[in-house]
């Protein structure tokens, strides 16, 4: 029992049996695991290497018949065409056919693999260079393959020799009994489009042949073409003698476009790499035993046995080292954080060393200075939300506004103007139901304007002379949550400090609405005496200070006040903005977030 609670509670002990775990199971573990990963490894790099030689191979074939289809632009020659439509005699068309027929094998790379180039018309007219002018004794269009280009004049197809019918070779007596790979496609009228003819490029099928036999894959293995269907194109003649070379089954190959796999079927099992011709759609398939492509996993499998030999040792020895060097350290750090958590802040690590151990030594003096550093800047703050709470309750319940509100309805009362009195009353007691608000912080904006308006009317009454007032805001933010108190307190400004300072009738425009942000802007607007450069500039920088300047003016809490509750509310980037030239009026903006309630 001692044991065990010595293990589970022993830095020490625990990194002990870590490495007595670690030397040995663990270690022939890592072997397994690391022959395991180093065949992936090796087997993918194979992979890789085997479909670049693939990818080769489907390049040069696709080279060949990219370059080869460029002959079909012979067919828009103005010659051929004419020799084309016109059934008389055209010597000079012929000759100009032949011509350009030089002429491009003279510009493309693999002109010698063509054998010939056939034009004829729908009559069985044609010229082709071995033959020249010539004249089919069957009707073209006996040809299966000229019948699906008529139906499909877009079309250009590509002839094995597996499916050249007997009339497709428009020259049979110069090849020799060779292979041929034919390119056929229509010809059409320009104005029409309508078409007057086919041309065929025969290729000698052992150019292709060669780029299979001359592409290698390991020691012995192959590659070879199929159709869309899987007939063959080119089948090597080895595979054709030798019965351990034949082919794989081609369900999983014609199923898609291009990948490998292990073909285990075979007695000695077969890596198959198989991509697509973009050209032809034919498959190219490569197939070679596995272990010539996995020769080199065996050579690692020796070396991780001997690495894990040496490993055994080497973490024996190294665990006397590090014990010595890290736990003490460790040790040390831990102490100093049971003395933190017991509440003393002004504990220190010291460093000893440029290690990790020294880094986390230094973010913990680094961490507890930032929590000392919190902990002050949150109570500076709760003191700050404290006094503007209390700044806003003394507004909430002026004196001397209440005592002049009373004083109107005394002596509107004895002026016995019942309508006016019955008014000012209502609006009082609205104000200060709004304003008290069941102790809430946040109302909606509907209610913070209703509490402003209420405020107005009272003061009109008052100041019947020189106030007017507008209040212009979009009903759609009228449901948004803003703090209590914070537009009235800037009316008050705008009356006491704009509008009594100036001569002749004044006018409060209060507007709202959304910012192209989403954000809620809200301004109160006057044409009062303003204010000159140097007090908007001092006003800014009292706002900018915070709450040390704040000062219980007349009638409210200041603007002051009103921006600092709107910072601590929302945060940095809201607030309150200041506009103002002397002597037009002045313009107070505020930002807030369009937040649901």
């Amino acid at each position: 029992m001692k044991f065990r609670k010595w293990i589970v509670s022993s830095l020490r002990a625990k990194l002990l049996t870590m490495f007595v775990i670690l030397t040995t199971i663990p270690l022939i573990s890592q072997g397994i695991v690391s022959y395991i990963k180093s065949y992936h490894v090796v087997s993918e790099h194979s992979i890789a290497a085997t479909a670049l030689v693939a990818e080769q191979l489907r390049r040069d074939i696709d080279i060949l018949f990219q370059d080869t289809k460029k002959f079909l632009e012979i067919g828009t020659n103005t010659s051929v065409l004419h020799f084309l439509f016109v059934q008389s005699e055209t010597y000079e068309d012929a000759k100009d056919i032949l011509k350009t027929f030089s002429l491009y094998r003279e510009t493309y790379k693999f002109n010698n693999s063509i054998l010939n180039i056939s034009i004829v018309n729908m009559y069985g007219k044609g010229i082709s260079e071995r033959k020249g002018v010539f004249q089919l004794t069957e009707d073209p269009l006996k040809n299966p393959h000229f019948v699906s280009l008529l139906n499909n004049p877009e079309e250009t197809l590509i002839i094995p020799p597996r499916s050249a019918s007997k009339y497709d070779r428009m020259d049979k007596s110069d090849y020799d009994g060779r292979k041929v790979t034919s390119i056929a496609a229509t010809i059409v009228q320009r104005i029409t489009h309508e078409v007057i003819g086919f041309i065929i490029i025969d290729i000698d099928h052992s150019v292709m042949e060669n780029f299979c036999n001359n592409t290698k894959i390991g020691d012995t293995g192959f590659f070879y073409v199929v159709d869309e269907m899987g007939n063959p194109i080119y089948t090597p003649e080895h595979m054709l003698e030798d019965s351990s070379k034949q082919q794989i089954k081609l369900t999983k190959v014609l199923s898609r476009q291009k990948g490998s796999f292990v073909d285990a079927t075979f007695s000695n099992p077969m890596f198959v790499i198989y991509t697509v011709s973009q050209m032809t759609n034919w498959k190219i398939i490569g197939q070679v035993p596995l272990h010539e492509i996995m020769r080199d996993a065996n050579e690692i499998k020796n070396l991780i046995f001997i690495s894990v030999a040496f490993s055994i040792l080497f973490t024996i020895t190294l665990y006397f080292f590090i014990t010595s060097r890290l736990i003490r350290p460790i040790q040390y750090l831990k102490q100093k954080m049971r003395q933190a958590a017991s509440g003393q802040l002004d504990t220190k690590v010291k460093s000893s060393g440029n290690d990790e151990i020294a880094d986390l030594g230094d973010s913990f003096n680094i961490m507890l200075e930032k929590i000392k550093m919190l902990l002050e800047q949150s109570l500076m703050e709760q003191e700050q939300i404290k006094k503007a709470e209390l700044r806003t309750m003394q507004a909430q319940i002026n004196p001397h506004f209440l005592y002049n509100t009373l004083d109107s309805i005394v002596w509107m009362a004895e002026g016995k103007k019942s309508n006016q009195v019955i008014e000012l009353v209502k609006a009082l007691s609205h104000f200060f139901r709004i304003s008290l608000s069941k102790g809430k912080d946040l109302i909606l904006i509907k209610d913070e304007l209703e509490h402003v308006k209420n405020y107005l009317i009272i003061q009109k009454m008052r100041y019947r002379d020189i106030l007017d007032y507008k209040i212009e805001v979009n009903e759609a933010i009228l449901s948004y949550p803003i703090l209590k108190m914070t537009l009235q307190p800037i009316v008050e400004n705008a009356l006491y400090h704009g509008i009594k300072n100036k001569r002749g009738k004044g006018i409060i425009r209060i507007l709202g609405d959304f910012t192209e942000e989403g954000k809620i802007a809200l301004h109160i607007v006057d044409n009062g005496i303003g204010m000159t450069e140097d007090k908007l500039r001092e006003l800014n920088e009292q706002m900018e200070r915070g709450f040390t300047n704040i000062e219980i003016k007349e009638g409210g809490f200041g603007l002051n006040n009103v921006h600092q509750r709107i910072r601590l509310y929302y945060g940095e980037p809201y607030g309150v903005l200041i506009e103002s030239k002397f002597p037009t009026g002045t313009r107070i903006s505020m930002v807030i977030p369009a937040e649901e309630r």
